[in-house]
């Protein structure tokens, strides 16, 4: 479906939720290049109601054929519920349609939160760069608040099935393993390495049972040139379990973009010691090195999943294909990096 042809189709959809709105437009409707899990649009949405005329920039979530990941879209809409208006900031989930019968494909609109920067490379540009020990403060300070979330009082474990704290590791371990192992094309004995490693040496049970976002990472938050965060994105991963997960993904070193730092910010040190403020959780050395060896294993598991859905022809985007091609060898290097073997 082009953009030409959704675009009516959602204002009339727009216009169906909206009972006291008249002339539903859609207008500027475009496609928002990446996101692998989901198709991501932005527009700005323009009607007539109590005789005023309004708009309100939106964004369109909608599943792709086939997924880089496969994630329930009500877990996902139901995160970014559970924190609007909390000290994690989210944008504001407006509709969910879980059926096919309106864009014929599942989808969701969110409000737009505009006027900040989500892009990795500017960061290491004037004015960002000078603002990277606020921006990591509060990256992980942010992170840490997510951990320190009571899941059952925000509603969550309706939705998101709560592990018990000796099982949220070889959960995580399992499921991913069972990836790889579908999907993979060819040998991976490194990230095998891993996986022996990590059955050998369980990590202790979880110190409690907290939301993960599942993709905490400079490049999915909204940031500022003075360091602010305004907008926490793409929580299609999240579920409940050990919070340590979420930080090991922070420091899995792809994301440290080459430059030898957490996230590519500041010292992993520095880092953990801010989710250990805001948390209210002890970031148990051996802990983290197994959760961070665990979410490289994860990663690659991504990468080769959507090696898979290219090469079974379900999606043929080049986001699909271009992970694999990129990140399977700096993934291969982070493991041996964290095992020490680099």
């Amino acid at each position: 479906m082009t953009s030409a042809d959704l675009a009516p189709r959602l204002a009339a959809y727009a216009a169906s939720r909206m009972p006291g709105a008249v002339g539903v437009e859609v207008r500027d409707l475009s496609r928002i290049s990446g996101g692998a899990s989901r198709q991501t649009f932005r527009f700005r949405l323009a009607w007539t109601e109590d005789g005023a005329p309004r708009e309100r920039r939106m964004i369109l979530r909608r599943d792709p054929p086939a997924s880089l990941i496969d994630t329930e879209r009500r877990v996902e809409f139901e995160a970014y519920r559970a924190f609007f208006g909390s000290s994690v900031p989210v944008p504001e989930m407006i509709w969910l349609e879980e059926g096919t019968e309106e864009l014929d494909l599942p989808f969701s609109v969110a409000a737009e939160i505009t006027g900040y920067e989500a892009a990795p490379a500017l960061l290491w540009t004037e004015p960002y760069l000078a603002a990277h020990e606020t921006l990591a403060r509060n990256k992980w300070t942010i992170l840490g608040e997510i951990a320190r979330a009571d899941p059952f009082a925000l509603g969550l474990d309706a939705v998101m099935p709560p592990p018990e704290p000796g099982a949220c590791a070889f959960r995580e371990l399992d499921m991913w393993e069972k990836v790889l192992d579908e999907d993979q094309a060819e040998p991976l004995p490194i990230t095998r390495a891993a996986i022996r490693w990590l059955r050998a040496n369980p990590p202790p049970p979880a110190q409690r049972i907290g939301v993960v976002h599942g993709d905490f990472r400079t490049g999915n938050f909204l940031y500022d040139r003075h360091g602010g965060v305004h907008g926490v994105l793409d929580w299609e991963m999240a579920h409940l379990g050990d919070p340590l997960e979420d930080l090991g993904w922070s420091l899995n070193p792809v994301w440290n973009f080459k430059r030898n730092l957490a996230g590519g910010l500041v010292p992993d040190a520095v880092a953990i010691a801010h989710w250990e403020a805001a948390s209210g959780l002890r970031a148990d050395p051996a802990a983290v090195h197994w959760w961070t060896l665990l979410n490289c294993v994860k990663g690659q598991a991504i990468w080769i999943s959507s090696a898979r859905a290219w090469i079974d022809g379900g999606n043929r985007e080049p986001i699909m294909v271009l992970p694999a091609w990129g990140m399977q060898n700096p993934q291969d290097r982070a493991i041996l990096k964290v095992m020490d073997r680099l």
